[in-house]
């Protein structure tokens, strides 16, 4: 599961980092779009330092570091989404918020499941 975590938390940030290149270039859409790059590749830079994590405790703050940087990055894929006017993007956004929610709910149930052991 390590490995296909690090794998998916990547592959979001190059994803993300794609769909961010084929956006408007203007003031308005650079503000999120630099936003949600930094938070995206946050997702797995952060990821990987929870496979470095030298206690349970370390391991749980990195992980909750990760799950607040994916759900910023859900944050900033949904306020593109609806002020995205170009319907080619519409399907890539909304495949990237969905990624970016599974990723969430993985980290939140590692959580809870390092609580309780």
């Amino acid at each position: 599961m390590k490995n296909e975590m690090i794998r998916r938390t990547k592959q979001f940030a190059i994803d993300v980092w794609r769909l961010c290149s084929k956006l408007p270039h203007s003031r308005e859409f650079n503000s999120y779009v630099n936003q949600l790059i930094r938070s995206s590749s946050s997702v797995a830079a952060n990821y990987r330092a929870v496979c470095r994590a030298k206690s349970k405790a370390d391991f749980i703050n990195k992980l909750k570091i990760v799950e607040e940087e994916a759900d910023e990055s859900q944050f900033f894929l949904e306020v593109i989404d609806e002020i995205n006017t170009d319907l080619e993007l519409s399907p890539e956004i909304k495949r990237l918020i969905k990624e970016g929610d599974e990723l969430v709910a993985i980290v939140v149930a590692s959580i809870k499941t390092s609580r309780s052991s």
